[in-house]
């Protein structure tokens, strides 16, 4: 749609103005595009596997070509990124986005051809393409941009292309001008016309009569679009004033959304794809909610979007009943992920829950830290079927054959073909949408279709014989997959990634201390301590503290591969980063996290008149679009995490601080409390921003004593038993002089409190709201029963 769009706006006499267009359903589109890149990708190995065993010559370059063999490599060869690497010897004459290129297209007066995301079926096609890449070499400058590195720039054309052709996508292949306006853009272009649609060939060369003969056009066209885009989305608040009833409006129309999109019959919302989408379950704790939420992650759980084998979650699932998944694993996805699953153990009590954030977190673990504690990004979805395969496919590491399952489980393998539905002609049929092109016939994906219990009984078995078999089982298949060729590891370090992993260690080295005694773990569940996992988000943040901060300037940068990366740290760096360090203090106790969470809470994103917060720094010229983002996708927008974060640093600093906090944090929801009031589904984290805040006054806990002691440690695990999202937990000990001199500077009130602390105590809890405090406890038992009296005084009070 995009590419036909984009072909016609080239013989147009006249450039149209940007015109407000409604993109199609993001479900929809997202299908339509999964549905045609399977289909291009299988049409394009089989094309690329004749010639080579015809031996025929092709357009497109043979295998060991595409390797680099017998190419020189281009200027991505110098890069970091894996994905820039991977082009690295395409003969297009590759360009990594900076002044290089910009400066190449200037002097030669050509457009430059950007590319972002990966498309393997493109590069086969186009990119490797000798006719293509002359076409590009000589007429262009092309430039190569890893959106998971540079998503400020990957943003303004990607908002340009929707904005103008009404939905975009990856990949993504726009048109500049050397002043790096845009003229036009799509996504995915075949290399030649088809189904009366023009090819890759053919857009580049009429790219180029346009550059010619209608210049003046097109570049009027890419200046009026960047303004206009530039006022829309750099929204602004004359007030920070902001409606009583946002909050209440806000939460009440997201929650009627999301009921009205669940699915009742395998959990989450809408139909297929199904993304995981952990920001909706952060909305509400009504009870036919929270149905519809521990009905969504059991359903996902025990669906193939889990990998029941290794641990952790795909991207999503390709049908309705989270069966067959696009088999990439995201960092992003596994932290937000593990704390929905904590946040729901601490509500319902039941282990379930816990055991399934274990096992995201041990994954993590085994297989995606580095030596240095550093968390890594992805792993790919494709991989080779055996060692010396002439290409990959998507999800060989996953799935397994009939006669794979009995081979290596023997007397076992009919409970565990049963409570998993293996079949001997492949078990992908649960929808017409699990695998429309027999992609992975005679292959079984993993799935338990009913629950444990049940399966237990039926085979006359306790539940924790049959889980221990199932556990003794998939620890087998587990040593067997191990021998398969492994997805490529992007090894990439995304602050902001990291970020939502450190808090989900941090949450879960004290929430998981809730779990009932004796409670049993399976593989690939190690059932450590849970201060273990502390260790690990201590490591995580201090690896980017130290390879990615620069404290003279306290300036992140954004990510790191065999050093840092050139681009600066974004909004969401700051903002998911200080989420998890607040959590890593707040869970942790070391006040060196809550001062860097604090320092680096300054001004460099905030729109100071406006309200709200950018994208980005906006030192880059190059990069044109500061953008006000709020859409709570994938992963939340970095204004919604940083409303949160300035809610719970309010609570923590004194009058002063804690006012200027609150100042910006009500500019910002007044920036957009239209789409809160109208569209809450979209930004279901800031409602949940917008909830806390109408909270009169956040609870306090201060916890004084002796950090190290026995009693001490059962004190803050007493203080994280319950689920409470207005509660900030605070850790003093007053012989430390460090943090005495931090609280004296930052909260004389606090400070008082861990002096008038009996000494003799090794721990000491004070519950403070609304400007009172209860009588002192001494006990965890005593600071369990006082809390869950002031979480039901607060639960009452709501209801009224």
């Amino acid at each position: 749609m995009a590419a036909s769009a984009a072909f016609a706006l080239l013989f147009s006499n006249l450039p149209q103005p940007l015109r407000r267009r409604r993109p199609p359903p993001p479900m929809l589109s997202t299908l339509r595009l999964l549905r045609r890149h399977h289909r291009r990708r299988r049409l394009a190995a089989a094309s690329s596997a004749a010639m080579s065993s015809s031996g025929g010559a092709s357009s497109s370059s043979s295998s060991g070509e595409r390797h680099g063999v017998g190419r020189s490599p281009n200027r991505l060869a110098a890069e970091h990124s894996p994905y820039l690497l991977q082009h690295a010897y395409n003969p297009v004459d590759w360009y990594p986005w900076g002044e290089e290129a910009f400066e190449k297209a200037r002097r030669k007066d050509v457009p430059i051809f950007l590319s972002s995301m990966k498309c393997h079926v493109m590069e086969v096609e186009s990119f490797e393409n000798d006719e293509i890449a002359k076409i590009l070499n000589d007429g262009f400058v092309s430039i190569k941009v890893d959106r998971e590195e540079r998503p400020d720039v990957d943003k303004v054309y990607m908002t340009y292309v929707s904005a103008l052709y009404g939905g975009g996508g990856w990949p993504l292949s726009v048109f500049l001008s050397p002043n790096l306006k845009p003229l036009m853009g799509g996504t995915y272009f075949p290399p030649d016309d088809k189904y009366g649609r023009p090819g890759f060939k053919t857009i580049l060369r009429k790219v180029k009569e346009a550059w010619e003969t209608k210049r003046d056009a097109l570049e009027k066209t890419g200046n009026v679009v960047i303004k206009q885009l530039r006022d829309a989305l750099s929204a602004k608040a004359s007030s920070q004033d902001i409606p009583n009833d946002l909050a209440v409006v806000s939460v009440d129309n997201c929650v009627e959304k999301l009921a009205g999109s669940y699915d009742p019959k395998f959990g989450g919302y809408g139909s297929a794809p199904k993304f995981p989408r952990p920001v909706e379950n952060c909305v509400s704790e009504s009870q036919n909610i929270m149905k519809m939420i521990t009905h969504t992650l059991q359903c996902m759980a025990r669906g193939g979007v889990h990998d029941h084998v290794g641990g952790g979650f795909h991207r999503y699932s390709v049908d309705e009943c989270w069966h067959v998944p696009h088999f990439e694993k995201m960092l992003y996805d596994q932290g937000q992920i593990a704390n929905v699953y904590l946040d729901t153990f601490l509500i319902t009590g039941d282990e379930y829950y816990s055991s399934v954030a274990r096992d995201i977190l041990d994954y993590l673990r085994r297989d995606m830290i580095g030596e240095e504690g550093e968390i890594y990004s992805a792993e790919d979805a494709d991989s080779a079927e055996y060692d010396g395969a002439p290409r990959k496919r998507e999800g060989a590491f996953y799935v397994w054959t009939n006669k794979e399952i009995e081979d290596t489980l023997g007397e076992n393998s009919e409970l565990f073909k049963n409570h998993y539905y293996v079949k001997s002609s492949g078990n992908c049929d649960l929808s017409r949408m699990s695998d429309p092109h027999d992609e992975f016939k005679g292959k079984n994906v993993l799935i338990e279709r009913k629950q444990a219990s049940l399966m237990a009984s039926k085979c006359g078995k306790s539940v924790d014989e049959y889980a221990q078999i199932l556990g003794d089982c998939r620890h087998k298949l587990f040593d067997v997959r191990s021998k398969r060729p492994r997805p490529h590891l992007d090894d990439k370090v995304i602050v902001s990634w990291n970020g939502l992993a450190i808090s989900a260690f941090a949450r879960a080295s004290q929430i998981l201390k809730s779990e009932p005694t004796g409670t049993r773990f399976c593989f690939p569940i190690t059932g450590c301590n849970p201060e273990e996992y502390l260790g690990v988000a201590e490591k995580a943040a201090r690896f980017i503290k130290e390879k990615l901060y620069d404290s003279s300037s306290n300036r992140l940068n954004h990510s790191y591969r065999n050093g840092p990366a050139k681009a600066p740290g974004f909004l969401d760096d700051y903002a998911f980063l200080i989420n998890g360090l607040l959590d890593l203090y707040e869970y942790g106790g070391k006040i060196e996290w809550l001062m860097w969470a604090a320092h680096l809470q300054d001004e460099l994103f905030l729109d100071k008149q406006g309200g709200g917060y950018f994208n980005t720094p906006g030192e880059d010229p190059s990069v044109l679009l500061r953008v006000k983002e709020d859409y709570d996708g994938a992963e939340p927008s970095g204004n919604s995490v940083a409303a949160i974060n300035l809610i719970r640093l309010s609570s923590i600093f004194d009058a002063a601080k804690s006012d200027g906090y609150k100042c910006n944090v009500e500019h910002l929801l007044a920036v957009f409390q239209t789409r809160l009031r109208e569209l809450g589904i979209a930004l279901p984290l800031m409602c949940c921003a917008a909830d806390m805040l109408s909270v009169p006054s956040r609870k306090q806990v201060v916890l004084v004593g002796n950090k190290e002691s026995t009693e001490f440690r059962d004190m803050v695990a007493a203080a994280f038993s319950t689920y409470d999202p207005n509660r900030t937990v605070i850790q003093i000990d007053p012989r430390n002089t460090e943090e005495m001199g931090f609280w004296e500077s930052n909260n004389a009130i606090i400070a008082q409190m861990a002096r008038s602390s009996p000494p003799e105590k090794p721990a000491v809890a004070h519950v403070c709201q609304d400007f009172k405090c209860s009588p002192p406890v001494t006990s965890a038992d005593a600071l369990r029963v006082l809390l869950n009296k002031t979480v039901a005084a607060a639960t009452s009070s709501a209801a009224a």
